[in-house]
């Protein structure tokens, strides 16, 4: 399973996603931060199922409130999973690993609200805009690998390159990944280049263990 952590700009189109998409034709999924496919979930479906490749990030409804909504693609193009935020925690089954989700301020606003049962294997954390301070990069950090180990199970995150809360005149992009030990494989800020995440040898399922887990983390330029 190759997993790409991408830190696009926000954008109108999906530019940054079909050159990634295009680039690398042997990943899996693509994590995105939150509300980057805005309005374009068509074109998103369509380039996942053109680039046989999972898609997970987020989009909004203007006309709704919460506006932000977490989506998963799958590699037919179907959207297999749309929730709001807020809203417990849900999965869905990809070639044998349970993935979930969380959507920016979801992490510490409400944890991991977990409602089912059974294991999860992948926690995918979209993020807007970067931290106003490191402070709350490391607060939020901090936080994920609690789930991290409560779950037993990989969490990682993405936010956009550029964009700032509010008002806040400091914004530091983020990306992260976690192993469910709790070990941090990631730990990216102000540096908004791509990885890959290469997951091997791994024993999905209901009993799953995370020893032989063999990790591999790739930086593109």
């Amino acid at each position: 399973m190759k997993i790409l952590i991408g830190q696009p700009k926000l954008e109108q189109t999906l530019n940054q996603l079909e050159r990634e998409l295009r680039s690398n034709p042997d990943v899996d999924i693509v994590l995105y931060p939150e509300g980057y496919l805005n309005q374009n979930v068509e074109e998103a479906c369509r380039l996942a199922s053109k680039y046989e490749t999972m898609i997970i990030s987020g989009h909004r409804r203007l006309d709704e409130r919460p506006k932000d909504r977490t989506i998963m693609i799958n590699k037919a193009g179907d959207i297999v999973l749309e929730k709001a935020k807020y809203t417990p925690a849900a999965t869905i089954e990809e070639a044998g690993w349970v993935i979930s989700t969380l959507l920016c301020d979801e992490l510490v606003q409400q944890g991991f609200r977990k409602e089912f049962k059974g294991q999860v294997h992948l926690i995918m954390h979209s993020i807007g805009v970067g931290m106003f301070s490191e402070e709350q990069y490391a607060e939020w950090l901090e936080k994920a690998r609690q789930i991290a180990m409560t779950e037993r199970c990989l969490i990682m995150g993405t936010s956009h390159a550029d964009g700032a809360y509010q008002d806040s005149d400091t914004s530091i992009p983020i990306a992260y990944c976690i192993a469910p030990s709790g070990d941090i494989l990631i730990e990216s800020r102000n540096d908004t280049r791509s990885r890959i995440i290469d997951l091997k040898s791994v024993d999905t399922g209901q009993d799953w263990k995370t020893d032989g887990m063999n990790i591999s983390v790739f930086c593109l330029e």
